[in-house]
């Protein structure tokens, strides 16, 4: 099913991107070489409570995982990707840790990533993936509008990624998103421009490139849940929950310094 938004609730969506944007700020800045996964599932399920918010993740349970997931957070670190599940590790100079929310607010979800390096190791490698999955996030979004089809952003987003020299992974992309978590359309992080569904006002969309730095291959842990570059390679991940308007696209997940 794909969920059209009533102007009421787009309203609500907006409180919980900010929510999901402040909490990822926040969480971003306290990570730093010392901090265990562990502390940040803590921090992340405390402020969620706080907000009178539910985390989409901690009864989170889908066909591929080995559910539920348990946590308040996602917490990928260096060759993780995608779902990596908070434990007992403490971050090192130089990881590049990746932080993937999703929270319900007032009946309404939002999800967001952001990937960066802790410390201050020079990381050029690191650098390079997170500034592609960025303006590829920002083409995708540029994108879209009322009209628009599903391919035109996956297009776009693709473009970017392929011209880094990036592989590109189509098991996982964005997704709609409204009263749940996941819903349709899936958004590949490659495709066809002119293709697909038409994009109307009210559709909200979580866009969130990702990339692994020399292939297109996931496995899984043993824990059933954290995806990994099959090669090893560093990976970086990028995301906003977006809403399309009369006018264009508004991004629903971005931090109190970063909004109007």
């Amino acid at each position: 099913m794909i969920e059209i938004l009533t102007p009421v609730e787009l309203q609500r969506a907006r409180r919980t991107g900010a929510l999901v944007g402040d909490i990822l700020h926040e969480l971003s800045g306290r990570a730093r070489v010392g901090t265990n996964l562990l502390e940040i599932d803590a921090w992340a399920r405390e402020m969620i409570l706080e907000a009178g918010a539910t985390s989409c993740y901690v009864d989170y349970a889908p066909s591929f995982g080995r559910g539920p997931f348990g946590h308040y957070i996602c917490t990928a670190v260096n060759d993780a990707v995608l779902h990596g599940l908070p434990h007992d590790y403490v971050l090192a100079d130089g990881d590049l840790l990746t932080l993937d929310l999703a929270v319900v607010l007032d009946g309404i979800a939002a999800d967001a990533a952001v990937s960066f390096v802790v410390g201050d190791s020079p990381q050029p490698e690191s650098d390079a993936l997170i500034d592609s999955t960025r303006r590829a996030l920002a083409a995708g979004i540029a994108a879209a509008g009322p009209g628009a089809r599903l391919g035109d952003l996956s297009a776009a987003i693709g473009d970017v990624l392929s011209a880094d020299g990036y592989p590109i992974n189509v098991e996982f992309g964005g997704h709609g998103i409204g009263s749940t978590m996941h819903q349709d359309p899936h958004v590949a992080n490659t495709g066809r421009a002119g293709r697909g569904y038409k994009l109307r006002p009210g559709l909200l969309l979580a866009l969130e490139p990702w990339i692994m730095a020399d292939t297109d291959r996931l496995v899984t842990d043993p824990d059933g849940w954290t995806l990994r570059s099959a090669t090893g390679s560093r990976t970086a991940h990028t995301e906003h929950t977006i809403a399309i308007t009369e006018t264009g696209a508004e991004i629903m997940t971005l931090p109190a310094h970063l909004r109007a």
